[in-house]
């Protein structure tokens, strides 16, 4: 029997969840008073922690920083925990970067006031990224806390054991069996708290390994408990044989680390036995979640290369407007929001930080593109249209761009005079007073024209070439549109059948893959937390559709244009009684361009209907055992059915293991051949079919509660509460943004060939707002660096935090080990992912999925 009972003062803050930013904001400085006061006031209270996110405190000082001192003071004397978390982090829909991030900046944060909590505390996210280990070593940290996901069939029954990554990281774990929240509100009353603690004293002795166990005095907005010594007094006449102590994590750890013989598990933990984890709350609100994506691939994938690029060109790398944008996505990324769990009005303010955040990205990479440009040679005076290529190596692909002139004709050369051959799409007329206000101000009221153009080349590796607009007389062609039966270029061929799905043939392989993007609808009686369909349920396809087609050679690309209605019922009334009184109208949008392996998909779909969900079936006519798909900087392959669906109800597990499953930019499935699918999007999959031969992708569900209770997929009461969340059913016009290619070792560049196109900039002589010259010039043509091995994975460039110098980041998941070298750029050293010197490695070296970073100059 565990003899030492630490009892951590602490409180869980979700920022926000059925209550807003604000609702909370107003208890924290509340909470904050007591707490401060209580810790300067009584030496016998030793610690409080302060749930393990720096955001907490940004959210306080925001309207009280006049205590900043207060705590600086608690936080040195080792009284008051912070850190490591900004925020508390999601790991299963949340991209690699981005907890990299959070760490970054939480613990930057912390040594504004002292030294943070060296934890990975993450008490309530819905599962563990196999990554994490990983993740947590790369800033040094070999601790880790966390409850959801756990069970005794990953090689454990205990509490306190060694997690593996499946390809590297260790840390050794606290779990919270019982949550984070059994000392609550602890009783005085004798009998109350014997009641309530015989429930939890003998699952925590179970699980001891050592004399130690762990009581979390705390809960969600939980004001400090002023009566803990009377409680602790009492709990010792209860357990007459135990010590009873006010104690941080920190204490349990060190006792743990001399303990012998601990086990060890290994990989992901999504095991909903004993605590909910929520498999299908990846595809809640599709449409918050989408703006994420969209977001961190724009941030990892543009902005920060781009602004390494400018930088490395002598201008000013904005380090506090990126970091402002960070923590703005941050703040959207802790569990409950992110996952989207929340009320509406609590999903319209994560919206609008997600709107904002995608602004400050967007205008921040205009901003560098247009200083790149104007300070490219003025030795020829023309217009200039500059294409960045923001990946490591040489790209050859279709450039699709926009001039605004008001040229008639023009034709686009380099700076020795060579002739570029380009398509001009379609044109239309701009108003002057959009281009610059000061034209129209004087007069001037001659319109402009956009000329959307297309045409291919080779772009230098992280870098720019420059295309000069040269004015020419009579007027320019725009090429007709061809109508066609079928799209093909170097790669596929693909036609279209008259219920809108393609037959796509891989000429490399000769193989057909037929009937592929098939809509299903289908119930869902769940939550904001879960997909749960009717027992009995009724699900359409839109096999038998009729589709409006289209289909347009536009030179070196061609489209697709599907659109269908569905009949469906309009909600769980309807569904019951297989009435279908309702439409869904959806537009295929598919484009193949030269030189491309990879075939774009953008959907819209018009939903009119409430408690459905709506998928995207790929069928691969090939089944399959396995998916793959890919996680935090690597990949991870899954079965597609959970050994555990035979014995769930029997060992009354807390919601059914069905393998629905997240993915960050790509899936496909553990077949040489067969279709991959790519998404800027909705992040959720799962593999289906009798032979288990087809990927299907959630688009998106609506749903009307926040919880609800006895699911036909998780018994039992509701998850959270039970709320109307009228918003959530996702009524009216939902957008997503996928790909097809056919499978590879090297998926993962290709999605992030996908996720990284080309950004163009069209400098004319008019600007709405006006920024002086640079004091240099620059060349029409630039690399930073170029890379030699292209199943290198690049995770991203930026500059380093607080050195003169560049963070090169990068994985690679298709083979054992690789090597290789920059042109361009020296190697310096390598780094963790806190951006400390770790070896004097000057060679880049890659096992797979496990990520490096270096410091370059």
């Amino acid at each position: 029997m565990a003899k030492n009972v630490h009892v951590i003062p602490h409180m869980h803050w979700d920022r926000e969840w059925y209550f807003t930013t604000e609702e909370s904001r107003i208890l924290l400085v509340n909470n904050m008073e007591e707490i401060l006061t209580r810790l300067e006031t009584d030496e016998k209270y030793l610690y409080y922690m302060l749930d393990g996110q720096t955001a907490i405190l940004e959210d306080y000082f925001a309207v009280k920083p006049e205590n900043k001192e207060r705590v600086k003071k608690l936080v040195q004397q080792g009284k008051l925990i912070i850190g490591p978390w900004y925020t508390q982090t999601d790991e299963m829909v949340v991209g690699g970067e981005s907890i990299v991030r959070n760490l970054l900046y939480g613990i930057k944060d912390c040594h504004e006031f002292g030294e943070p909590m060296m934890i990975g505390y993450l008490p309530d996210s819905f599962g563990q990224s196999e990554k994490m280990p990983q993740i947590l070593n790369g800033f040094d940290i070999t601790r880790s806390i966390f409850w959801r996901g756990s069970s005794e069939r990953h090689g454990t029954n205990k509490q306190n054991f060694y997690w593996e990554g499946i390809d590297g990281g260790r840390v050794l774990v606290h779990l919270l069996p019982l949550g984070y929240a059994i000392g609550k509100y602890l009783p005085e009353n004798k009998n109350a708290l014997e009641k309530r603690m015989s429930k939890y004293m003998p699952v925590l002795e179970h699980g001891a390994v050592n004399d130690e166990i762990a009581l979390p005095n705390g809960h969600d907005q939980m004001p400090i408990q002023q009566n803990i010594y009377i409680i602790m007094d009492t709990l010792k006449e209860i357990y007459p044989d135990k010590n009873f102590f006010l104690s941080k994590y920190e204490n349990i750890f060190e006792k743990l680390e001399k303990t012998p013989n601990l086990d060890t598990i290994k990989g992901e933990l999504l095991d909903g036995k004993y605590m909910r984890v929520h498999r299908s709350i990846f595809s809640t609100r599709a449409d918050l979640k989408s703006y994420n994506t969209r977001i961190e691939n724009k941030l990892t994938n543009i902005l920060e290369p781009l602004a390494s690029i400018a930088h490395r060109l002598g201008f000013s790398y904005e380090h506090g407007l990126i970091e402002h944008i960070w923590k703005e996505i941050m703040k959207n990324h802790a569990h409950d929001s992110i996952g989207c769990c929340c009320s509406d009005k609590v999903h319209r303010q994560i919206q609008d930080r997600f709107f904002l955040a995608e602004d400050k990205t967007d205008e921040l990479i205009k901003y560098y593109k247009r200083k790149i440009t104007d300070a490219i040679s003025c030795d020829i005076t023309l217009d200039k249209l500059t294409v960045f290529n923001l990946l490591p190596y040489n790209r050859e692909a279709l450039i699709d761009a926009q001039i605004i002139t008001k040229m008639k004709n023009f034709e686009l050369i380099d700076e020795t005079g060579k002739n570029y051959k380009f398509n001009v799409i379609k044109t239309e007329i701009v108003d002057a007073g959009l281009i610059d206000r000061q034209i129209v101000h004087y007069g001037d009221y001659d319109p402009f024209i956009r000329y959307y153009v297309n045409f291919i080349d080779t772009i230098p590796s992280m870098g720019y070439k420059t295309f000069l607009i040269k004015e020419l007389t009579g007027e320019i062609e725009v090429l007709k549109s061809k109508n066609e039966q079928k799209i093909e270029n170097e790669y596929f061929i693909i036609s279209v059948n008259k219920n809108g799905s393609l037959d796509i043939k891989d000429k490399s392989s000769g193989i057909s893959y037929n009937r592929t993007l098939i809509i299903e609808d289908g119930s869902d009686d769940g939550d904001e937390y879960d997909f749960s369909e009717l027992e009995d349920d009724f699900v359409l396809t839109s096999k038998d559709v009729v589709a409006d087609v289209e289909i347009k050679n536009l030179g070196l690309k061609s489209v697709i244009i599907s659109k269908f209605s569905m009949d469906i019922p309009k909600d769980l009334d309807s569904r019951k009684a297989k009435i279908c009184d309702s439409q869904i109208q959806i537009e295929l949008n598919v484009t193949l361009s030269a030189k491309s392996k990879i075939i774009e998909l953008e959907i819209d779909i018009d939903n009119c209907s409430k408690d459905h969900r709506v998928r995207l079936l790929i069928p691969q006519e090939i089944g399959t055992k396995f998916s793959i798909s890919d996680n935090q900087f690597g990949s991870i392959k899954r079965p597609v059915i959970d050994e555990a669906m035979s014995i769930w109800e029997k060992e009354k597990w807390d919601e059914r293991p069905d393998s629905i499953y997240p993915m960050l930019s790509y899936v496909s499935t553990d077949n040489k051949d067969g279709l991959a699918i790519l998404t800027n999007s909705v992040r959720e999959f799962e593999i289906i079919g009798e032979k288990f031969d087809t990927i299907a992708i959630t688009l998106f569900r609506g749903i009307g509660f926040l919880g609800k209770e006895n699911l036909y997929r998780r018994p039992g009461r509701p998850s959270g509460i039970k709320l109307e969340t009228p918003d959530s059913q996702l009524i009216g016009k939902q957008h997503f943004s996928l790909a097809l290619t056919t499978n590879s070792v090297n998926l993962a560049n290709d999605a992030k060939e996908y996720l990284t196109p080309f950004v163009w900039y069209n400098k004319m002589p008019y600007n709405a707002m006006k920024l002086n010259d640079a004091s240099f010039t620059l060349p029409y043509n630039f690399s930073m660096l170029n890379v030699l091995n292209k199943e290198f994975v690049l995770s991203v460039l930026k500059k380093a935090e607080n050195k003169d110098g560049y963070i090169l980041r990068a994985y690679q998941s298709s083979t054992n080990k690789i090597d290789t070298s920059l042109n361009g750029i020296e190697i310096m050293y390598e780094t963790n992912l806190n951006e400390d010197k770790t070896s004097g490695q000057n060679k880049i070296v890659l096992e797979k999925n496990i990520v490096k970073s270096y410091f370059i100059k």
